[in-house]
C-alpha cells in the first residue's frame, strides 16, 4: 500500500535556542562572534533550526547539499536580505553587483565577469607585481621590528584592487597614507553591524560610531567619484578606450553608454564602491589566515617555500600558475578559515527545504563552514592538510570559499592570483622568524564584513641569496 507523502513541517516545528520576548536571541549574539554562535547552535540543534534576532525570525541551515541547492536557485528563488540593501541605501550607497537583484544583477554580472576574466587579470599582472614589490620593500625596511601584518595586507589589497578596477595608483604601501583603507574598513564594519542589529536605533539616535560611519561613507564616495571623473577624462582624451578599456571602470563606463545596456551611472558608482570595499577585506583576511596556518604547520611552510623558490624566482604569470602546492595551501586555509563563514538569504517565493515549508520572504542563515570542518566529509577535519586538494579528495560541494551557483564570487580568480603573488614575495624573499597574535595566545576570529583574525605581528629575515 503506498505511503502518504509527509506534509511539510512548519518553521514553528523547528527546534532552536530559547529567547526573550521582543529581543529573541539578540542578547546571546554579538556581531563580532555571531558566526561562532550559529555554528555552535548548529551542532546542538541539527541541520536546520530557528532563531530570532529582535522581531526577525531566522531559519538557520547548515546542510551543505541543501545550501548548494539554494545557491543554485539565485537570483530567482533567493536573494540577499533586503535589510542589507536598505542599510546601504540609507547611507547613500548605489546598487552594485553585490546588492543587485534580478535583471539588474544580470546586466551588471555580464559586464563585471568580462572585466574579471582570467585574460583581463593576466593583462594586469605586471601592475600586481609592482604592488607586491612595494610590499617587499616595506617589509625590508622593517628590519627586525614587528610588522603589523593585518594592516600591511590590507594596504596591499587596496592597492591591487584600485589599480585593476580603476587604473588608480593609490600606493598606500609607500605613501603611508591609510585614509582610504581606514574609511573602507569603517564602512565595511558599519554596514555589517547595522545589518545584524535587532533595532535600527540610528534612525532616532546617532552615536559617535554612526557619525564616523557617515563621514567614511562620504569619503569613499568622494574617492569613487574621483576615480570615475579620471576615467571619463582618459576616455575623452583617448576614445579608443571605449573599445579597448584599460580597466574595469572604463569597461563599465563604456557599457553604460550603450543603448539598452541596463547599466547607468548609478550602477557604475555602485560597482566602483563594491570593488573597493569587497576587494580589500576578503583577500587580506584570507592572506592573514594563510600565513598564520603555515607558521603553525612547519612542514607545510617548508614545502611551500621550496616550491616558491624553485618555480617563482621571477614573478611571471606562468611561474605563479605553477605553484600548485601554494594554491592547495590557500584553499585549505579558506576551508578552515573562510572569509565568509555564513551567507544570509531571503526567499523570493514559497519553497520547501529539508521537509520544512518556508514562506516567501523567510530569512535564511546558511552556515557555510559546518560540513567543511565536519568528520563526515574529511578525515581529521580540523587539521591543516593541503594534500587533500592535491589528492583530489575534497568534496567541492562541501567546501565553498567563493560560494556556488550563478552568484559565485566573480573575483575568485583575481583573489587567488593576488594571494599567490603576495605569498611568492613573502616565501621567496624572506624567512619567517615569527608570527604571533598581539594580545592573546593565538588570533581569534572576528566577524566584520568578512571573518578575519584579530591583530597579528610578524617578524621576517631577508633571505640570503
Amino acid at each position: 500500500m503506498p505511503q502518504p507523502t509527509p506534509h511539510p513541517r512548519a518553521i514553528a516545528d523547528l527546534p532552536g535556542p530559547r529567547g526573550l520576548p521582543l529581543l529573541g536571541n539578540a542578547l546571546q549574539l554579538k556581531p563580532a562572534t555571531i558566526h561562532l554562535a550559529m555554528e555552535r547552535w548548529s551542532r546542538e540543534y541539527g541541520a536546520m533550526f530557528r532563531a530570532r534576532i529582535g522581531a526577525s525570525e531566522v531559519v538557520v541551515l547548515s546542510d551543505s547539499a541543501a545550501i548548494m541547492t539554494l545557491l543554485r536557485d539565485r537570483p530567482d528563488g533567493f536573494r540577499r536580505p533586503a535589510i542589507t540593501a536598505e542599510v546601504s541605501a540609507e547611507l547613500g550607497g548605489s546598487v552594485g553587483l553585490f546588492l543587485a537583484e534580478g535583471d539588474v544583477w544580470r546586466d551588471q554580472r555580464r559586464m563585471v565577469m568580462h572585466a574579471f576574466s582570467p585574460t583581463a587579470i593576466r593583462a594586469y599582472f605586471d601592475r600586481m607585481v609592482q604592488v607586491a614589490q612595494r610590499l617587499e620593500a616595506r617589509w625590508l625596511a622593517a628590519g627586525d621590528r614587528d610588522i603589523d601584518l593585518n594592516a600591511d595586507l590590507k594596504r596591499y589589497a587596496v592597492d591591487v584592487i584600485a589599480g585593476l578596477a580603476f587604473g588608480a595608483d593609490v600606493n598606500t604601501l609607500e605613501s603611508g597614507g591609510d585614509s582610504i583603507q581606514e574609511h573602507v574598513e569603517t564602512v565595511l564594519a558599519g554596514v555589517a553591524r547595522r545589518s545584524l542589529l535587532p533595532f535600527a536605533y540610528w534612525r532616532w539616535c546617532r552615536l559617535p560610531a554612526d557619525r564616523r560611519l557617515e563621514r567614511s561613507v562620504r569619503a569613499v564616495r568622494e574617492a569613487t567619484d574621483g576615480f570615475i571623473a579620471a576615467a571619463r577624462a582618459a576616455m575623452a582624451t583617448e576614445p579608443a578606450l571605449r573599445e579597448h578599456p584599460a580597466n574595469l571602470l572604463q569597461a563599465m563606463l563604456a557599457a553604460a553608454e550603450q543603448p539598452g545596456s541596463g547599466v547607468d551611472d548609478d550602477a557604475v558608482a555602485g560597482n566602483v564602491s563594491t570593488m573597493l570595499l569587497a576587494g580589500e577585506d576578503t583577500t587580506s583576511s584570507a592572506l592573514a589566515w594563510l600565513i598564520w596556518l603555515l607558521w603553525q604547520n612547519p612542514p607545510a611552510l617548508e614545502r611551500a617555500q621550496a616550491e616558491v623558490r624553485q618555480h617563482a624566482r621571477e614573478l611571471t604569470v606562468e611561474n605563479i600558475a605553477a605553484l600548485d602546492y601554494l594554491d592547495a595551501c590557500a584553499l585549505e586555509a579558506m576551508r578552515l578559515k573562510p572569509p565568509a563563514p555564513f551567507l544570509p538569504l531571503q526567499a523570493m517565493r514559497d519553497t520547501t527545504v529539508l521537509g520544512v515549508h518556508l514562506p516567501k520572504d523567510t530569512l535564511l542563515w546558511c552556515v557555510m563552514r559546518h560540513d567543511s570542518v565536519g568528520d563526515k566529509a574529511f578525515p581529521d577535519p580540523l587539521r591543516f592538510d593541503p594534500e587533500r586538494w592535491l589528492a583530489g579528495t575534497v568534496d567541492k560541494g562541501v567546501a565553498l570559499p567563493f560560494g556556488a551557483g550563478p552568484r559565485m564570487c566573480p573575483g575568485r580568480y583575481l583573489s587567488l592570483m593576488e594571494l599567490k603573488v603576495a605569498m611568492a614575495v613573502l616565501l621567496g624573499r624572506f624567512d619567517i622568524a615569527g608570527v604571533r597574535a598581539r594580545d592573546r595566545s593565538e588570533p581569534a576570529e572576528v566577524m566584520g564584513f568578512v571573518m578575519g583574525p584579530t591583530p597579528m605581528a610578524m617578524r621576517l629575515r631577508p633571505r640570503a641569496e
